[in-house]
């Protein structure tokens, strides 16, 4: 991924509530759009590779693994500003999403997500903590010189790419990143459309004003929702009082939805309709330099949605900081939750969270 066009201190992109850091220039869109495809593989290969299907599974995506590209995600990290490993053999991925079509995008800025995956030493579930883009906290400076104050967690990735956003995790949980993955949602178009839909339980009725056929209406229920209309579900969030945190919900029921299709919904006894599937997801997905996907998915490869748990960091609210509008996280509850993440106490993870 090229780090050329970072943004400064003083740029808008990185400062301003209404317009995100970490947008590419224009020239530079097709590059970063397959720079940051990152890994929602880590998580849907995993449920593929079940049951029977493990061993030709995992010759098949072998091949698939060597093709996904891969970012160099600690160069420059400072080992001895790095938490310490406290419980060997779990495993603690960050995932970074970006929407390269996103209707609402403009001059170039992007929706991020940010979700700390944690997987237990015995590879039996899985937890993913969402941290909202808006979250107010220290920014550790980058080795160009920009950061080193507080900010947006997700400004961190416009001063410094991927190395500082591990910096920051790290700062702002304590917990130790051990790999990074990076998934564009655009690409879930084409995922679920080759999965043939998913299902969804809808909230509330809503229409959204920023869909790719300009506007869409979604009655409250579950119902199934193709490509375009899963992802337009996902990016709404003027239509909820809570904004940015219903847009966090509404990716995570597409998250869990895409898994739980991909392991019932006949993908790995159909040889056509796994390749489309799995070669959809490769190119939507970017994983750092030291994971292997298929190790890890034959270590998980019992996971189902059933297993996984999301939920969103401790925060205490929203306001202002100048001319930005934030999150203001809540130490207290946050340190209990992510000291438990480290420790791989996975009930105290679910009873704090309160699953």
């Amino acid at each position: 991924m090229s780090d050329r066009h970072q943004l400064t201190d003083s740029d808008p992109r990185a400062q301003g509530s209404d317009v995100e850091p970490g947008g590419p220039a224009e020239e530079e869109r097709p590059r970063r759009r397959r720079g940051r495809r990152i890994a929602l593989i880590v998580l849907l290969v995993v449920v593929l590779l079940s049951g029977g299907t493990a061993l030709a599974g995992g010759l098949y995506y072998r091949s698939v693994d060597k093709s996904i590209e891969r970012v160099d995600a600690f160069e420059g990290v400072p080992e001895e500003s790095r938490p310490q490993v406290e419980a060997k053999g779990a495993m603690n991925i960050m995932i970074l999403g970006s929407d390269s079509r996103d209707p609402e995008s403009t001059g170039g800025s992007r929706s991020d997500t940010i979700i700390l995956a944690h997987l237990p030493k015995d590879r039996s579930s899985a937890q993913l903590i969402s941290i909202p883009r808006d979250t107010w906290t220290a920014v550790p400076k980058s080795k160009e010189g920009r950061g080193g104050r507080d900010a947006k967690i997700n400004a961190a990735y416009a001063w410094g790419g991927v190395p500082l956003m591990v910096q920051t995790v790290e700062k702002f949980s304590g917990v130790r990143v051990d790999n990074v993955a990076m998934v564009d949602f655009a690409g879930f178009k084409e995922i679920i459309d080759a999965l043939g839909g998913v299902e969804i339980d809808v909230e509330k009725s809503f229409t959204t004003k920023y869909s790719l056929i300009g506007t869409r209406t979604f009655e409250k229920g579950r119902q199934t929702m193709d490509g375009a209309a899963a992802l337009d579900y996902a990016r709404e969030r003027h239509a909820f009082p809570d904004g940015d945190f219903a847009r966090i919900r509404h990716q995570q029921q597409v998250i869990k939805a895409i898994l739980d299709k991909a392991a019932s919904g006949g993908v790995m006894t159909n040889p056509a309709k796994l390749n489309s599937f799995v070669r959809a997801t490769s190119d939507s997905v970017a994983v750092d330099k030291s994971l292997s996907l298929v190790d890890l998915a034959m270590e998980m490869r019992g996971l189902r949605g059933g297993n996984l748990t999301f939920f969103t960091c401790p925060v205490k609210g929203t306001g202002r900081v100048g001319s930005e509008s934030v999150v203001f996280p809540d130490p207290a509850r946050s340190k209990t939750l992510f000291d438990a993440v480290r420790r791989d106490s996975v009930p105290e993870i679910l009873a704090i969270s309160g699953k």
